[in-house]
């Protein structure tokens, strides 16, 4: 969903959008996250459906509807609804994050950003997890959660994600109403993080004469 540094942008940024201070200003919040994830994943919808699925009320999730639009990450849905019922979908497929000045000029909103980036990933994951023993038996067994620990420059860490980037964009990406693919494939959630743990220990010397 995000990416941070001074680098070419993903090959996943195929309609996508590149925040900056407004934009990152107005996701700084979880729900706005949230209903963007959910207008992405399934296509236009009403306030009234957004805050059934993320239990708020009908009227917090206009506010945050109107929010995001003024920003420009959801438009109205004109050939949908009526006088009385408004339907929104959202106007990208990703959300893109790389401009370090943005990040280091506006600090308090790219740490809630994040921090609201993080939790829905949390969510996402414990919700997987829960429904785990419901799966059919062929998805649990293509599940995965492992992580590894390794140490690298940052300029090998850029090279590591610009290679699991080129890994992921051979492969078909989910949009509403995808088109060609085969009946049985389902959404996976696929959730990259390369962060470096600062606080670790430093590296032994090497004593040998």
């Amino acid at each position: 969903m995000t990416d941070h540094g001074d680098m070419p942008q993903s090959p996943l940024t195929e309609d996508a959008v590149v925040l900056d201070a407004k934009g990152l200003r107005a996701l700084a919040h979880p729900v706005r996250v949230q209903v963007v994830g959910l207008l992405r994943k399934h296509g236009p919808s009403t306030a009234t459906r957004l805050a059934e699925l993320l239990n708020i009320n009908s009227g917090a999730a206009s506010y945050h509807l109107r929010r995001l639009a003024a920003a420009g990450f959801v438009q109205e849905d004109t050939t949908r609804g009526n006088a009385r019922e408004r339907w929104w979908r959202a106007a990208h497929q990703s959300t893109f994050l790389d401009d370090l000045d943005l990040a280091e000029q506006e600090p308090e909103a790219t740490v809630a950003y994040l921090q609201s980036v993080a939790a829905t990933y949390t969510m996402r994951t414990q919700r997987a997890i829960n429904e785990l023993q419901t799966m059919p038996r062929e998805w649990r067994a293509a599940c995965d959660m492992s992580d590894w620990a390794l140490r690298l420059t940052p300029q090998e860490a850029i090279a590591l994600r610009e290679e699991l980037w080129a890994v992921i964009a051979r492969h078909r990406r989910d949009v509403p109403e995808a088109a060609g693919a085969p009946e049985d494939a389902e959404r996976v959630s696929l959730i990259v993080e390369i962060l470096p743990e600062l606080d670790a220990p430093a590296a032994p010397e090497d004593d040998t004469p």
